[in-house]
């Protein structure tokens, strides 16, 4: 077993603690990264580090970089830690504050964005980045099956935009993919 690999059974164990990912979720991402060669991505909730290590090994492969944005400082300093530790560090930005403030101020064009963070803000997380992104861009949005009430209008928002195709996918928690076809 690979240092990695233990460090994600490790967060695995933390896993309702820190509201991380299924792995399924996580193994899912890394794949849609390399598959489409992401090489500008956002994660708006870092928590500690679990889903960005995936994203930051994926991106490894296509020599892309993350910027990651998580609102508690506590978070971000085990996230920074775990990538420092494995290396990844020089493929991610963290950036500790409130996601809304942060994205307004911003400027980045991402072709991948991943959103796991307040689930009441995702509209806003969505409105802030959506005339952003570029076509082909790709959003994923987690917690939208678990947390459906919260993220519904997020969900109806994005599905009615012409400008983007969306499907919500059965993984653990559910998770919207959104695809910017225009």
């Amino acid at each position: 077993m690979t240092e990695l690999e233990e460090t994600f059974k490790e967060l695995e164990k933390t896993q309702h603690e820190y509201w991380n990912v299924s792995r399924e979720t996580a193994v899912f991402m890394s794949m849609l990264i390399k598959i489409s060669n992401i090489k500008s991505a956002l994660e708006i909730g870092t928590s500690n580090g679990y889903s960005t290590l995936w994203i930051a090994e994926a991106l490894s492969h296509t020599g892309g970089h993350l910027i990651t944005i998580e609102f508690w400082e506590k978070r971000q300093k085990i996230a920074v830690e775990n990538l420092t530790k494995h290396g990844l560090i020089d493929r991610v930005t963290p950036i500790t504050g409130s996601a809304a403030a942060v994205l307004a101020e911003l400027e980045i064009k991402p072709d991948f964005i991943f959103i796991d963070a307040n689930k009441a803000e995702y509209i806003k997380y969505f409105e802030l980045l959506k005339d952003r992104m570029p076509t082909g861009a790709i959003l994923l949005a987690d917690n939208v099956l678990s947390h459906k009430e919260k993220v519904k209008p997020f969900v109806d928002r994005i599905s009615a935009d012409s400008d983007f195709q969306s499907q919500v996918l059965d993984l653990p928690a559910g998770l919207l993919m959104a695809l910017k076809i225009k």
